[in-house]
């Protein structure tokens, strides 16, 4: 049965800022990297518990995309009881853990 993905308003911030960041406006690779992104957070309405979770915060999971050096977490929960994935945040890896 798939999940609802319901993308917090941080996440629509993290995602619009990544979008200015590497210039998918401009640039066909950027674009396609972006909308991969898009469609890999998508991806987890089926199966959501795929990803592991992560260190600190053992109720939230994370789904990594990309190669290095260009790596981005997205950080979600799954909510088994109401079917739904609610992601919260997209970060670089290499950036410090909150």
């Amino acid at each position: 049965m798939a999940y609802l993905v319901k993308i917090t308003s941080r996440a629509e911030r993290d995602l619009s800022n990544l979008y200015r960041e590497i210039n998918a406006v401009y640039s066909k690779t950027a674009l396609k990297w972006y909308r991969g992104l898009k469609s890999a957070i998508v991806s987890l309405e089926e199966k959501p518990d795929r990803c592991p979770i992560t260190r600190k915060m053992g109720q939230l999971r994370h789904l990594l995309y990309g190669s290095n050096p260009n790596v981005y977490r997205v950080i979600y929960r799954v909510l088994h009881t109401q079917k739904c994935v609610e992601v919260l945040h997209i970060r670089h890896g290499a950036r410090r853990k909150p």
